[in-house]
């Protein structure tokens, strides 16, 4: 054993210090854009190899939250660590250069270092310098070398090599030989610049005065501190053989491609003796200090010399083996000859590449910009040359591309906008193909979901709606369901629904319907009445739960059905005083004398306001008739002295409606001789008994007013008629002015009473009005009265009378003029009036001078 085998652990540190005083710090070799330092082999844990915070311009705070990290394959040994304090890189584990490159020359450790947020890779390479921790060592510590005594002087007698691992100037550098007066060495060297010794003979050799020599071989190494190692070599001197085997050539080379398979003949030796017999028989070997990998690979026939493959190639391992053969003959004495064989490997296309995700970014937002980074991905291919050489692509039809920042690195990025309602998840197949013939690939599939952003809104599956109810629903019943999609997903696609503010007919659209924020379906909250409101329009809108929030609105329009709730009013004639309506009919009236007509209104509409007229109950059914259409009265045959003088006629008015409603009517009629000058009762109204009577606010006024004496009462009036000089300066336009008002100075006061009214107030649309009666009193003649009933007086029964103008002249027509004695009927919940279905022409003047209309929120209806 050398001088330096055995030393501690000590030792191979002072060595290592020794070697770093020496070569100085690390070093740091930019190449092509990155860098490069140098560390020697074998330094402890935690041993500084460089700055790469200072040296990589990084900020050193934040590379743990940047994920700074040596980015290696799998199952693959970290020599080296980084410092996410400091950014220092140090030695993680021991590192032997002999195990990492099992060749010769540089050795490099290539560092692919990765950093996110942004993402950004770096390439490192650090050589591992070799230091003389191996010392020269033979394969045999004592060898036997058998000389013929009859060698010449000069002969040479190649010796075993020895060993080193290490390279350069620690790897074996000189021999030297113990003193001896026979034998010398020279040292050789091969084309590889390694060396190898042969044994001179200086001095003549005879075997009967010394059989054997013992001499001392040492090999040194050119390392510092210098490392060495012996072996022992015991010559022995044989009787002569005096011819050795020669091969052809010194050195052979042949090439064989690295799948070959075994038994594969490599070469064929031949080296030839001059001998005869076993002195010229050759057996071929391996040399001793053949390495284990080449035995494994190679056999050599002892007989024939050839050279067999035993084993499975590997370019990527080692692209050249060297072998070293020995030829010896079988004669005594026998010296063996040395020859070298080259075997040169072809590389072969037999590695696909390898695809490594080296950093993933998923998922990705579907408002990413274009050029958006997914992951980092890595190929390698270990054959040689086009072999090697690798392209990389992604798949068809995906909004992604890869982008190439270093040799085989590539960046997924977006090349366009993405749309999560229409992809939700890319499967991106990434195909790593190399150059070689046939070429060779391999296919990686990186699956990439999107995640959602809330870029949709809301949509309704219809345009608008539109909802049929029928009138007096039960409030709170389900009257439709509005329903609204949104692509979007999670969070983004909830919907709410409500109901955008509002007002119909002046009230809240929430006091009419409401809607459930989660199912869109809509309630009514009150009984809908056909008469009052017949169709109304409501926004709905649906928003989603996005950031921010959407929306979208839908109009529904509803439409209230009609029923037939309302039954027909008879409107003329009207009872007198409450009873029945009176009636003269002259004796003389000749058949189809018109006695009068009876009409009616139905605040219903369409066939429930439909009216119809029958003769229900009479006296003499052959006298009189009633046409069913338009309600008119007629006679049917004259008069005779047998007919009684007052017939009683009960008269219905039915409606088209299911079920049908009706109203009836009893007339009573007088046949008498002459005509007298006043109207009949088909001509005016009857003042009905609650007009006539005391209201609840009458009756509550005259209860407070009881106590009050005639003088307060005189006040009360002089105060209302100020009033109402006010408020006829303030509206533009009144009923109530003395121009629409008139009675006639000649009219005769009626021993009735109070009996008619004409309604004659026509308000202009949009203006609020009072209504205003002239009212004939039982007074002094030449007087007339005047009821204005104002706004804010609709619901009460008190009259404020005053004097009037002159009256009007009487009409011609007896069956139309009116009369001084009218009654006037105020009905205070009255509908108004369907006009769908009116009586035919003959008779609408007749209505419109009985026919009375009230303003407001509220209709109107005639009671008979």
């Amino acid at each position: 054993m050398g001088a330096g085998a055995g030393s501690g652990r000590r030792q191979l540190f002072v060595r290592s210090l020794l070697f770093l005083l020496l070569a100085g710090p690390p070093a740091r070799h930019p190449a092509r854009g990155q860098l490069r330092y140098a560390v020697p082999e074998e330094l402890e844990h935690g041993a500084f190899v460089a700055n790469l915070g200072e040296d990589l311009g990084l900020d050193v705070s934040t590379l743990s939250a940047r994920r700074f990290r040596i980015v290696s394959r799998a199952g693959a040994r970290q020599h080296l660590e980084v410092n996410l304090e400091n950014g220092i890189l140090f030695v993680n584990e021991r590192i032997d250069r002999e195990e990492v490159c099992e060749a010769g020359g540089t050795c490099l450790l290539h560092l692919q270092l990765l950093v996110e947020s942004p993402l950004e890779l770096y390439r490192v390479e650090v050589e591992v310098l070799d230091i003389n921790d191996h010392a020269p060592t033979f394969p045999w510590q004592e060898y036997v070398l058998e000389v013929a005594e009859s060698a010449v002087l000069g002969a040479r007698f190649p010796l075993e090599s020895a060993q080193d691992p290490d390279v350069g100037t620690n790897s074996v550098h000189t021999y030297r030989l113990s003193p001896n007066g026979f034998f010398s060495l020279e040292v050789q060297t091969r084309s590889d610049a390694s060396k190898f010794a042969e044994l001179v003979l200086e001095r003549a050799l005879d075997r009967e005065q010394q059989r054997v020599h013992r001499v001392l071989l040492t090999a040194l190494d050119g390392g510092v501190p210098e490392r060495s190692g012996t072996a022992h070599i015991l010559v022995t001197v044989l009787d002569a053989n005096d011819n050795v085997p020669a091969f052809d050539q010194p050195s052979y080379g042949v090439s064989l491609p690295e799948d070959a398979p075994a038994g594969t003949l490599v070469i064929q030796l031949n080296a030839t003796d001059l001998d005869e017999g076993p002195n010229g028989e050759i057996e071929y070997s391996f040399s001793g200090h053949a390495p284990p990998r080449v035995r494994e690979l190679f056999h050599i026939e002892p007989r024939s010399g050839q050279v067999l493959l035993k084993g499975r190639l590997d370019y990527e391992r080692a692209s050249l083996h060297e072998l070293y053969v020995q030829a010896k003959d079988r004669g005594p004495s026998a010296v063996a000859v040395h020859c070298r064989v080259l075997v040169h490997l072809l590389d072969v296309n037999d590695n696909a590449p390898e695809v490594t995700l080296t950093s993933v970014s998923t998922p990705v937002l579907e408002d990413a910009p274009p050029g958006t980074v997914i992951a980092v991905i890595s190929v390698l291919d270990r054959d040689s040359g086009d072999n090697g050489r690798v392209s990389c692509e992604v798949g068809p039809n995906v909004p992604f591309e890869l982008r190439s920042s270093f040799r085989n690195y590539y960046t997924l990025v977006t090349t366009q906008a993405l749309d999560r309602e229409v992809v939700p998840e890319y499967n991106v197949s990434i195909t790593a193909r190399d150059m070689g013939s046939p070429a060779l690939l391999t296919r990686s599939t990186l699956t990439v979901p999107v995640s959602d952003v809330n870029d949709n809104p809301p949509r309704f599956l219809q345009p608008s709606y539109s909802v049929y109810v029928m009138e007096n629903n039960a409030p709170g019943a389900s009257i439709c369901s509005v329903s609204a999609l949104d692509p979007d997903c999670q969070q983004n696609a909830y919907l709410s629904y409500s109901i955008a503010d509002g007002h119909i007919h002046g009230m809240p659209v929430g006091t009419y319907v409401s809607i459930n924020s989660d199912s869109g379906h809509m309630y009514a909250l009150r009984s809908l009445d056909y008469e009052q409101i017949r169709s109304f329009q409501i926004q709905v809108q649906a928003q989603d739960a996005g950031f921010p929030p959407l929306s979208a609105n839908v109009t529904v329009h509803i439409f209230v059905l009609d029923q037939n709730d309302n039954a027909p009013v008879i409107v003329s004639p009207m009872p007198r005083n409450g009873s029945v309506a009176t009636e003269l009919v002259p004796r003389s009236a000749r058949p189809g004398y018109l006695v009068g007509t009876v009409s009616a209104v139905d605040a219903d509409a369409g066939l429930n306001s439909r009216l119809s007229y029958q003769l229900l109950q009479a006296t003499d059914f052959t006298l009189f008739s009633v046409a069913p259409d338009t309600g008119e009265l007629r006679t049917l045959r004259s008069f005779l002295e047998q007919d009684a003088s007052r017939q009683q006629l009960v008269v219905q008015v039915r409606d088209g409606g299911q079920p049908a409603l009706s109203a009836t009517m009893s007339l009573l009629l007088s046949v008498v001789e002459t005509m007298p000058q006043t109207l009949s009762d088909f001509s005016e109204f009857s003042l009905p008994p609650e007009v006539s009577s005391s209201s609840p606010l009458t009756l509550y006024l005259l209860v407070s007013l009881g106590s009050i004496s005639f003088t307060f009462l005189l006040a009360i009036l002089i105060l209302t008629a100020i009033r109402c000089r006010g408020e006829r300066r303030s509206r533009q336009g009144d009923s109530c002015s003395p121009p629409r008002c008139h009675c006639c100075p000649g009219s005769r006061p009626s021993s009735d009473g109070l009996k008619t009214s004409n309604l004659t107030a026509q308000p202009p649309a949009g203006t609020t009005a009072a209504t205003c009666l002239d009212v004939p009193a039982g007074g002094p003649p030449g007087y007339c009265y005047k009821v204005c009933l104002g706004p804010e007086s609709a619901q009460s029964d008190f009259m404020f009378l005053k004097p009037c103008s002159p009256p009007r002249n009487n009409e011609k027509d007896p069956g139309k003029r009116s009369r001084p004695d009218q009654h006037l009927q105020v009905s205070k919940e009255a509908k108004q009036p369907n006009t769908d279905w009116l009586p035919p022409s003959t008779q609408r003047p007749t209505l419109k001078r009985y026919q009375i209309q009230h303003w407001g929120n509220r209709g109107s209806r005639w009671k008979g």
